[in-house]
């Protein structure tokens, strides 16, 4: 997956906008805007989703070449980077389903 493939999914879900946080794009959505997914990091071939811990342990165990747990206390709590050239097009927008209804449920 290309990150412009990544950033038109994200944005293809009802309501998402495009903003930035920390010099890095991120997309957001819900009645106050939250973060559900952002690209760049830990580089340009990296995106992250807001994963639930038990959605990250399912995605990590079924491709492991794709998802790995973020650094430190965010990666605890489920978020998940995804290593985009690796990443097929179906897995990408499953995730990114999954982190928008996260944050939209809140």
């Amino acid at each position: 997956m290309k990150v412009e493939e990544f950033r038109q999914l994200a944005l293809s879900l009802a309501g998402a906008i495009e903003s930035a946080h920390m010099n890095h794009p991120d997309f957001r959505a819900g009645k106050k805007p939250k973060i559900f997914a952002s690209l760049g990091k830990p580089d340009v071939e990296w995106a992250m989703v807001k994963l639930t811990p038990e959605q990250q342990q399912v995605l990590l165990a079924s491709d492991p070449d794709v998802f790995q747990p973020c650094s430190g206390a965010w990666g605890e709590r489920g978020y998940t980077n995804l290593y985009l050239p690796s990443t097929k097009k179906s897995v990408g927008k499953m995730a990114l389903q999954m982190a928008y209804e996260n944050v939209t449920s809140e």
